[in-house]
């Protein structure tokens, strides 16, 4: 491709932005390179321009009377020659911009640029030929307008370019070289994009995970912040998925690879983040209907400002209040008013593990006044532990832990492999023989030559055994809860007790807390048992509960509750939530670090942690705010100035000169970059 050829692709890519903001925001169909190669477009013709235009500033004989020197004769051509090679480069983007504007009869920004620009010029022209009076000559006010404008789209083009940016840096992060373990258990290197689904690859410690898979050997702690914005490492085992682009950081592990290219967590947060950036919003479509109503609000004072300086009597201020009617009323700050604001939310949420799929979502959150979290792997962990330890006056509970733990360790059982965790985390487990499965009672097995067995209610009466009287509070204080309990006995004696629950996250009450604070009710529904969900309820502080309701009913939840009139946003983990994640004003999945391909949720948050629905609730806020001041800004300053360019305040001697115009619109435009820029400052990270 030749200079010409791209610089004219470029300058017709840039026209598709400028016109698409109807459609998308005006960024939705362009990534990070695509704004880099604007911005640079834009950047170049800016600087030669503005070199250009100094020799046109000086030898202006209105510029030379202000500073109080005279331009010597031999230089007069100075700024017809050079204004015209300013209007010519310097103002092609919005010439050849115009173009398709007028073709879709969708006259916008671009169009009102090139008529500004091509009036001043045509009458500059005219005056240095002789034609027409001198006060007609506007070749520095032109070439001012061509600097001020090309500065403006190089600010535009550079933030979105910043914003769109994190698609390619989220790219960055997969390595391009991959260690693959060969049939004969030697190492091999080879190009990542080479794996395949079932291949296993070593990934050394302070190494790169090449694909998503599953840890098969080793233990590490993994730096995730890429996926979930959290800077504390997360231990990953030997069955625990890993995620492409994470870091061992302290040690390295096999991992079976299940994953590659378009199926990977980071291709789908990609996906997740572009769908975000093309997606429409209410906000963007009040700004479209805004953008179009000054439009013709610009068009019709320009001609009224014509028409009237005509009648006066004063052509050369109907061309010069005509030409400054359109520069100020461009709708450039207001087309770039919500289209940073969107792409910078968008970018700071997937920095912060919240991928937002749909931005109505994520508007609609600020006004949501009810919380539904699913109970099951949202609230809780979704897995069972060990809650509670009891122990008969002649035991420690450390003992009991540890004997359970030792019959468990060769049990395949969830609730065995709880017990095995609890125990190696407070005590030495000693080692265990002869285990034994007992169908529908527990286990047994020989621990330091003594017979000991796990179970429940049932093993105990099958021995022949009672509860003792010291244990059967606590226990019967679990069962009340909804805990599983079981009995640990030693020989033909009940030595203690274990209670075992879906363990809560740490974060939960956290989050229950701080929406109270923001004056959000919470609610949980679930398909557990009443006293179970009521345990739960009572120990995070929660406002109401839905007990005993099987996956297929928890919409009918949702729909309950908005015809109490409430605006709902529904927490859940996305598999078989998806009804009310649908149903629901907002749907949040949440932990889904490893499956970001959720279709049923507006908004996904690859990280556990609940309080991951307070960050959304404040980027929203944030973001709204936001749009609010630049819609304010861009569509108020227009309204105001567009009179004052018309030269209602002529009779008393205050008029706006075109270049003036042009330096005080670009001033909004970059304005309203700056104050959008400043959402990046927001701390979406989650508190205790």
């Amino acid at each position: 491709m030749s200079a010409s050829d791209h610089e004219a692709h470029t300058t017709h890519e840039r026209t598709d932005h400028d016109h698409s903001h109807g459609g998308n925001g005006g960024h939705g169909n362009h990534g990070g390179h695509d704004h880099g190669d604007h911005a640079a477009v834009f950047r170049v013709r800016f600087w030669w321009s503005l070199v250009l235009s100094l020799p046109v500033v000086l030898a202006s004989p209105m510029v030379a009377g202000w500073f109080g020197y005279e331009v010597p004769d031999a230089l007069t051509w100075v700024p017809a020659v050079l204004g015209t090679v300013v209007y010519l480069y310097g103002g092609w983007p919005f010439l050849s911009g115009a173009g398709p504007e007028l073709q879709d009869r969708r006259p916008g920004m671009m169009t009102l640029v090139a008529m500004a620009v091509t009036v001043a010029f045509v009458s500059s022209l005219l005056a240095s030929l002789g034609i027409v009076g001198t006060q007609l000559d506007f070749w520095w006010e032109l070439a001012l307008l061509v600097v001020v404008m090309l500065l403006g789209h190089w600010v535009e083009m550079r933030a979105l370019g910043q914003a769109s940016g994190a698609l390619e840096a989220l790219a960055a992060l997969l390595p391009d070289r991959a260690e693959r373990l060969t049939d004969d258990g030697e190492v091999a290197e080879v190009a990542a994009g080479d794996l395949r689904a079932g291949d296993t690859v070593l990934v050394r410690s302070g190494g790169r995970v090449p694909a998503d898979g599953t840890v098969v050997s080793g233990r590490a702690a993994f730096d995730e912040s890429m996926i979930t914005g959290e800077s504390a490492t997360a231990t990953r085992t030997d069955g625990d998925r890993v995620v492409a682009g994470t870091v061992a950081t302290d040690s390295s592990v096999r991992v079976r690879v299940d994953a590659v290219g378009e199926d990977t967590t980071l291709a789908g947060i990609q996906r997740l983040v572009t769908q975000a950036q093309e997606s429409r919003s209410r906000s963007q479509a009040l700004a479209d209907r805004a953008a179009a109503l000054l439009f013709w609000f610009a068009l019709g004072a320009a001609v009224i400002t014509a028409a009237v300086w005509t009648v006066l009597g004063d052509p050369g201020s109907a061309v010069e209040r005509t030409v400054t009617v359109l520069v100020i009323a461009c709708p450039h700050a207001l087309g770039l008013a919500i289209p940073l604001v969107t792409a910078i939310s968008t970018t700071m949420s997937a920095r912060n593990g919240i991928l937002v799929k749909d931005r109505l979502t994520l508007e609609r959150t600020r006004v949501v006044d009810t919380v539904l979290f699913d109970k099951t792997g949202t609230l809780t962990k979704g897995t069972p532990a060990v809650t509670g330890t009891a122990a008969v006056a002649a035991s420690s509970e450390d003992t009991v832990l540890a004997l359970a733990g030792a019959v468990e360790s060769d049990s395949e059982h969830p609730l065995a492999r709880a017990v095995v965790r609890a125990a190696a985390e407070v005590a030495d487990v000693p080692r265990a023989n002869g285990f034994e499965s007992l169908p529908g009672k527990g286990v047994r097995a020989a621990v330091d030559g003594r017979t000991v067995q796990v179970g429940g209610p049932t093993l105990l009466e099958s021995l022949g055994l009672s509860e003792p009287a010291d244990l059967a509070e606590r226990t019967g204080s679990w069962r009340s809860q909804g805990s599983t309990v079981l009995h640990v006995i030693d020989g033909d004696t009940v030595v203690g007790a274990l209670s075992l629950a879906d363990e809560e996250r740490a974060e939960s009450a956290a989050a229950v807390r701080q929406l109270h604070g923001q004056g959000v009710r919470v609610a949980m529904v679930t398909g557990d048992a009443r006293n179970v969900a009521d345990a739960v309820a009572a120990r995070l502080g929660l406002d109401e509960v839905f007990a005993q309701v099987l996956p297929d009913q928890k919409d009918a939840v949702v729909r309950d509750l908005q015809e109490r009139g409430n605006r709902v946003a529904m927490v859940g983990d996305g598999v078989n939530d998806a009804p009310a994640l649908a149903r629901a004003d907002v749907g949040i999945a949440i932990g889904a670090g490893t499956d970001v391909a959720i279709e049923s949720a507006g908004i996904v948050l690859a990280s556990d942690d609940p309080r991951g629905v307070l960050s959304v609730r404040v980027l929203s806020r944030a973001g709204y705010r936001k749009m609010v001041q630049n819609l304010l800004w861009a569509a108020g300053y227009n309204v105001l100035a567009v009179p004052l360019a018309a030269g209602v305040l002529a009779p008393i001697g205050l008029v706006l000169a075109p270049a003036v115009g042009a330096v005080l619109m670009s001033l909004s435009t970059i304005i309203v970059a700056l104050n959008a820029q400043l959402l990046r400052r927001v701390d979406l990270r989650p508190t205790d």
